[in-house]
């Protein structure tokens, strides 16, 4: 393998004496059927957002722009509460980066005189150090917890079918290299407590991928990084970009400890290819998708494994057409499995990214400056998922919320009044809603009162005492629908003051231009 040079300025801070810190989670994680539960046993749900720093010149990314302290602080403020940080496999594999080379020399090599000045400015501590970076300790301050993602072997962007470390065996990914720098990441790490997992390798691909491969492969890996670290949770990717666990339907991963295996997927808009969100009906093609992504992993919750969705996200901008239409569908299925997850990315902008400097993150929680929430409407829509809302240790009400998730918004009443007209509101609020095999749609607090159908188009929806008939109506059963005061079939909709009306109901099949989105209201 070529000998490339640059500096190891990730982890290995953790050379340095241990620091004892009091954090909020109960370490080690391990695993109860299909939840992540803490050493008392209760659950702890990842939300968390990808860090990238596999890149050249392998630092994490952002340092240029904000001292790190600030960062990983207004990580915890947008409500994650975990990292899925990313490493390129050549930091463990070649002593000689790791010792020689420093930040501000792996800076110069690539011309990076300004990204060089904003480190000395922001966090000068790292400029002349060749191992020390202290993301992961910066992290652990803040009560964030870490996932170490191996995320390619060459540092530089990822991913295609073309790459050379694309899958075990192709030129740059050599599987016993491979197991030896996870052994390495996995026993420095050792007694970091906020480092609650490893994942093994992203997105497996390319031309040569087979299930026979991955089982071998991986289950060494994970005994691999176990053996050294038993603390940590391991993380296994599936195959074809991480899109596809299906081999495991049939033949569970078989390995020698228990409680630590977590299984990985990834869903974009693009995943299931270029223009099916566009050339589809929305509601005929986001059920389809249920069904694909029960069949390509989410089966696995049903037999008792977790799931980590650990890579989704769109354009942040607003002009994606197929990501909008793919984030509602995604969030829907999300807030129903409670599953736990990473979004694409916390960047900013990029040092160095495919030959180009300074290169902006349409995907990215963070502006250009590292300093501010890119966009707050988007941060919203993921704020309904960061919050557990079943599994050990988390109080059962039987309840049910009612989720927007155009909005990111949950159904509530405007008043305690009975008679309440609906609006939308955070989904922290503590509405008891039920909904019945008969249709009731109802809700308990201090007087138990329904859905009424007494409205015309256009027109408010309140509770009252005469209930109408709720039906889930549409492939994907997130239209609620009913009969309105002139026999009509109207939907729940929301209007531009986020009020909750009766509409003609829209879009629920065949017509390939139309925007459901607002008439989809999801139960979980």
């Amino acid at each position: 393998m070529a000998k490339i040079i640059f500096p190891v300025t990730l982890f290995l801070y953790l050379l340095l004496p241990s620091i004892s810190l009091t954090l909020a989670t109960d370490y080690p994680l391990s695993t109860e059927s299909r939840w992540i539960v803490n050493k008392s046993g209760h659950r702890v749900k990842l939300a968390c957002v990808n860090w990238p720093s596999h890149l050249k010149p392998v630092v994490a990314e952002g340092l240029s722009s904000q001292p790190m302290d600030s960062i990983s602080k207004k990580i915890r403020e947008m409500g994650f509460n975990c990292v899925r940080l990313t490493w390129p496999l050549e930091i463990m594999i070649n002593d000689t980066l790791a010792f020689n080379v420093t930040v501000k020399q792996s800076f110069e090599r690539y011309g990076l005189d300004h990204e060089l000045q904003g480190i000395y400015t922001h966090n000068p501590s790292i400029v002349n150090t060749p191992l020390i970076n202290a993301v992961v300790y910066s992290l652990q301050s803040n009560d964030v917890m870490v996932i170490l993602d191996n995320h390619k072997t060459v540092p530089g962007w990822c991913c295609s079918n073309d790459d050379p470390d694309a899958f075990f065996g192709d030129p740059e990914f050599d599987p016993d290299l491979w197991m030896m720098g996870l052994k390495k990441m996995a026993t420095i790490f050792m007694n970091v407590n906020n480092v609650v997992g490893m994942s093994l390798r992203n997105e497996l691909r390319g031309y040569n991928h087979t299930a026979k491969d991955w089982y071998t492969y991986m289950q060494k890996g994970a005994e691999a990084v176990h053996a050294s670290n038993p603390n940590v949770l391991v993380i296994l990717s599936g195959l074809d970009f991480d899109a596809d666990l299906t081999f495991l339907q049939d033949r569970p991963v078989n390995l020698s400890f228990k409680k630590k295996l977590v299984l990985e997927l990834h869903w974009y808009a693009f995943t299931n290819g270029t223009g099916q969100w566009k050339s589809h009906n929305v509601n005929d093609f986001c059920s389809y998708i249920f069904d694909k992504e029960r069949r390509t992993g989410g089966f696995l919750l049903e037999q008792g494994f977790p799931l980590f969705l650990s890579e989704f996200g769109t354009d942040q901008r607003g002009g994606d057409f197929e990501g909008n239409r793919y984030m509602s569908c995604m969030l829907a299925w999300a807030a129903e499995k409670d599953i736990d997850w990473a979004v694409w990315a916390l960047t900013g902008v990029y040092y160095f990214r495919e030959g180009k400097r300074g290169v902006v993150e349409a995907y990215g929680m963070l502006d250009a400056n590292w300093n501010h929430v890119h966009n707050h409407t988007y941060l919203q829509r993921l704020s309904v998922i960061q919050t557990p809302h079943k599994g050990p240790g988390i109080k059962h009400n039987h309840h049910k919320k009612i989720f927007h998730p155009l909005t990111g918004l949950c159904l509530v009443r405007k008043s305690l009044c009975y008679e309440s007209e609906l609006t939308l509101g955070s989904c922290t609020k503590d509405e008891l809603w039920s909904y019945s095999h008969g249709g009731r749609l109802e809700i308990k607090g201090g007087h138990r009162s329904c859905v009424e159908g007494e409205t015309s188009v256009g027109k408010s929806v309140k509770l009252g005492k005469k209930c109408t008939k709720i039906k889930r109506i549409s492939a994907t059963k997130m239209h609620l629908s009913f009969k309105n005061n002139d026999g009509s079939l109207v939907c729940l909709d929301v209007d531009s003051d986020n009020n909750v009306v009766a509409n003609h109901c829209k879009c629920l099949t065949g017509d390939i231009s139309c925007e459901p989105a607002s008439q989809w209201f999801k139960l979980f």
